[in-house]
């Protein structure tokens, strides 16, 4: 689930959620804030390195 780029997510829909559920992307202190498609790019692609890349086409 991702927020709005200005706010992030609602504080009642982060209270409800345990924080093992949560992520954070760490940023600059002065960015206002990060591009939806460019915060999900980056969350996928932690997931994926993180599974070992599964599916991923070796090239030589």
């Amino acid at each position: 689930m991702f927020g709005p780029e200005t706010r992030g997510l609602p504080a009642s829909i982060l209270d409800a959620l345990p924080p093992e559920q949560k992520i954070r992307i760490p940023m600059m202190p002065d960015s206002r804030s990060m591009n939806l498609s460019n915060a999900v790019s980056v969350v996928v692609y932690e997931a994926w390195r993180q599974l070992g890349y599964p599916g991923a086409v070796l090239r030589s």
